[in-house]
């Protein structure tokens, strides 16, 4: 998957934008890409630098549904190749639970189905922002061998 397979439908832009230099969806696509690069660099050399950017509530609180609800909507483009993560009899499914926690179905709903109620369940919520950065690099580390396999 090229970057422009994403890139475009995340900023809902066609992809002959790519080739219109100086304007503003040009731009949008190059400064995606950027960042996209900068990121994809601190995972390969200092993955335990990478931090997700989350939006913080009035309050203080980190609100991290935003960047994950993306995150599972870029996993949505190729959502076959996500299924053996989305199964939840499959050891690995855990590494994607910190995203799904934070994300909403097309309906509005829990991705992963309603919170307990209670204390616990909403502390437990407002922290659970904290393992996003190591599923990151997990799920890195799972996708390594069949990314280079592909690429051979």
């Amino acid at each position: 998957m090229s970057l422009l397979d994403w890139i475009c439908p995340l900023l809902a832009i066609d992809a002959d934008a790519f080739n219109h230099v100086g304007t503003p969806d040009f731009a949008a696509i190059s400064a995606v890409a950027l960042h996209h690069n900068e990121i994809r660099q601190t995972l390969s050399t200092t993955p335990r630098q990478f931090a997700p950017m989350h939006r913080r509530e009035a309050n203080g609180d980190i609100d991290a549904r935003p960047w994950c609800q993306g995150f599972y909507v870029a996993m949505r483009l190729r959502l076959s190749a996500w299924a053996p993560l989305l199964d939840s009899s499959n050891v690995n499914h855990g590494l994607l639970l910190p995203v799904l926690l934070h994300c909403r179905d097309d309906q509005g709903r829990p991705l992963l189905g309603p919170p307990r109620s209670g204390r616990e369940t909403e502390d437990f919520l407002r922290n659970a922002h904290l393992d996003i950065r190591a599923a990151v690099e997990a799920l890195r580390q799972y996708w390594m061998p069949i990314r280079y396999a592909r690429a051979r």
